[in-house]
């Protein structure tokens, strides 16, 4: 699998680990998203965000990332990959003085308004380990509607011959 990790990636995975083993990263530019699948950035993003990261993108960086919610509502997938869980927003393990209600209902409004799939992966390891995860599912899940496409149009090449 060749993922495409941005050029503006402030804190990049590695994916070096045995389990990525056949994972070749290229550096690119994204229009939205950390992270895509070569061949379909036009499909899918994956954007990283630390929790501190992820307050200060809900707040002095909102508008920015209202804008990147936009175009990511014209993929058939995008995601906010969270490298902490909710339980460290309850706890106010960050930063900020952003309330843990403000800025978990702020999530929620912008996965319904934007169609943002958002994913609490616990830690920077379990941040990697979804991104890769979900790409790799994504990219299997294009070559079987690839394949189905050319069995339909075998099977109806083969149905006019006859």
């Amino acid at each position: 699998m060749k993922i495409i990790q941005d050029s503006r990636e402030q804190a990049p995975y590695a994916f070096n680990a045995p389990r990525y083993a056949g994972t070749v990263v290229e550096v690119g530019t994204l229009q939205t998203g950390d992270y895509s699948l070569h061949g379909l950035t036009d499909r899918i993003a994956l954007e990283r965000k630390s929790l501190s990261d992820l307050c200060g993108t809900l707040t002095a960086g909102r508008e920015r990332f209202k804008r990147e919610c936009e175009r990511g509502r014209g993929l058939e997938y995008f995601a906010l990959m969270i490298e902490a869980s909710m339980d460290d927003v309850r706890r106010h393990n960050y930063r900020s003085q952003m309330t843990p209600q403000s800025l978990l209902q702020t999530l929620a409004a912008w996965s319904i308004r934007y169609g943002l799939h958002v994913h609490w992966c616990g830690s920077r390891e379990g941040g990697e380990y979804m991104v890769h995860s979900l790409l790799g599912k994504f990219l299997r899940e294009q070559q079987a509607r690839l394949a189905a496409l050319v069995r339909a149009h075998g099977e109806q090449e083969g149905g006019e011959a006859a």
